[in-house]
């Protein structure tokens, strides 16, 4: 017996999370427990409410064969895409994360698989051996009493 979580169901009949949520507490939807106490709910009940409203959702399309479900590298960034040009083999894509901008080149078959667009969504994995990290610092005050003395001056003999 397959089972989905209670989001998964409101996801596949329509309705709000909070709405299933209330089906549940009411009745009207059936569930198996999990060990945790948590609800989960049978394919067989999505199938019956689906039957019953009269308006059949398809089921989740299987994931592409190249898609990625679980990523190992951290150094992940939520970005929006600015801007993205495409010349030939590869692709600028501007991202922006927060107030900053990132540009990334990329092949353009990349861009027409991931289907990037202008404002869409998308997360920049960062992977390097090498991190450089800078600031600004303040002058100290004796290296600018040295910068400000005149230069020593030559005697004569």
């Amino acid at each position: 017996m397959d089972l989905v979580t209670p989001r998964e169901a409101a996801r596949r009949l329509g309705v709000s999370y909070p709405t299933i949520k209330q089906w549940i507490y009411k009745g009207i939807i059936r569930t198996r427990p999990t060990a945790g106490g948590h609800h989960r709910v049978p394919e067989s009940e999505v199938e019956r409410l689906l039957a019953r409203s009269g308006r059949p959702l398809p089921r989740p399309a299987p994931a592409h064969p190249g898609a990625i479900v679980a990523l190992s590298g951290r150094n992940q960034l939520r970005a929006v895409v600015e801007e993205v040009r495409s010349e030939g083999l590869l692709a600028q894509v501007r991202l922006r994360i927060g107030d900053q901008r990132l540009t990334a080149i990329i092949t353009r078959d990349a861009v027409d698989e991931l289907k990037l667009r202008r404002g869409d969504e998308a997360l920049a994995v960062v992977k390097s051996t090498e991190v450089m990290i800078a600031r600004q610092v303040a002058q100290s005050s004796a290296a600018a009493r040295a910068t400000r003395r005149a230069p020593a001056r030559r005697r004569r003999r």
